[in-house]
């Protein structure tokens, strides 16, 4: 029965399902009680039904053997007007963990809804930071799972976390208006907490390296193939032009210099950035991910140049990589050359490479 006093049909009836699921997974999932309750969930009885009936889905979705798809799908809708907090108590962290680590692509995307509801505002991403084996679980599925869908929303999960979590409200506001998020000037400024967890917190970030280097090439634990290799760098070549131009620092530079040496940068190259620009792809045994090395650069140039302010540090910085990159990459070179004589080019994005191109 909803909260104005109308009964929910079959709803008894799915309850007792699931409880025969609790106890003997094998059993086949009965697809017309589960739609016959789902069709009949609005805005107004969701909530009460949400605290009924997705803590035994939860219990249920880590041991079921078959496919979990209508299972997901019932806990996503129930999942909807809950907040973060209140989902920590229908979730446990190792249950989110072994949602991420799934075979299952429908509930690797059920746990990251749950993960990006702490994107609707700092205090939650805050909460988030401090749940380390969580934060590092959603980066090895975002980078290593084979299936495009739980990428694409474990990624775009990822930038509207650090976009909420970015102590510089201005490089927010600009990221919520592209990324159509709920960010205004009047959401106080996050505290930069689960940016320091990824890019401070040594074991998170030389997971970075190691998923991504085409050098740890392997079929071993942990490891990536070739194909998901490439889809692991394009994966974080497509994230960095907004994270850098949320948090330029946070991605050009280092707390670990053992960590960029051990990947290939040479004393006074430093960040993720220097690395997936430089050294993370083989590109001349992978076609493809050359081709996506040379539109990565453009996309973040144009990134920077619609920042409100851009550092003297951050110029020397992108001037430098950009030397290192066009004197052994010519095809970049041309592309870049190329855009600034494009009269269709945002002029936004000219007048930056024009202005990198000084003291050149």
């Amino acid at each position: 029965m909803d909260e104005d006093g109308i009964p929910i049909t079959g709803l008894e009836e799915l309850e007792s399902h699931l409880q025969v699921l609790l106890y003997s997974p094998d059993t086949a999932l009965d697809a017309e009680r589960f739609d016959e309750v789902s069709l009949q969930l609005t805005d107004t009885n969701t909530p009460p039904l949400t605290l009924r009936i997705l803590p035994t889905l939860i219990q249920i979705l880590p041991t079921y053997p078959r496919d979990p798809t209508i299972l997901n799908d019932l806990a996503l809708k129930l999942l909807k007007p809950v907040s973060f907090t209140q989902t920590l108590s229908l979730a446990s962290e190792a249950a989110l963990i072994q949602a991420l680590s799934s075979p299952s692509p429908s509930t690797n995307i059920l746990a990251i809804a749950v993960i990006e509801k702490a994107a609707r505002n700092p205090g939650d991403t805050a909460i988030l930071s401090v749940m380390r084996n969580i934060v590092s679980a959603l980066l090895r599925t975002w980078l290593s799972t084979p299936h495009v869908g739980v990428g694409e929303r474990a990624a775009k999960a990822l930038g509207d976390l650090l976009s909420m979590d970015c102590d510089h409200r201005s490089a927010a506001d600009l990221d919520s208006r592209m990324h159509g998020l709920e960010i205004t000037s009047r959401t106080p400024p996050g505290q930069g907490l689960l940016w320091r967890r990824i890019f401070q917190d040594r074991e998170i970030y030389q997971m970075l390296f190691e998923l991504c280097s085409f050098k740890t090439v392997g079929k071993g634990e942990d490891q990536l193939d070739e194909r998901q290799k490439s889809l692991a760098q394009a994966r974080l070549l497509r994230i960095l032009p907004r994270m850098a131009a949320l948090d330029f620092p946070a991605v050009s530079r280092t707390s670990y210099p053992e960590v960029d040496e051990q990947y290939g940068m040479r004393t006074g190259e430093q960040g993720i950035l220097w690395f997936a620009a430089t050294d993370m792809v083989n590109k001349e045994e992978d076609m493809l991910m050359h081709i996506t090395v040379i539109d990565f650069f453009p996309e973040l140039l144009e990134m920077m140049s619609m920042t409100a302010s851009v550092s003297q540090r951050t110029m020397i910085y992108l001037r430098k990589l950009l030397r290192r990159v066009t004197a052994t990459d010519i095809t970049i070179l041309k592309s870049l050359e190329s855009i600034a004589l494009n009269p269709e080019s945002p002029s936004e994005l000219v007048d930056f490479l024009r202005e990198l191109r000084e003291d050149q």
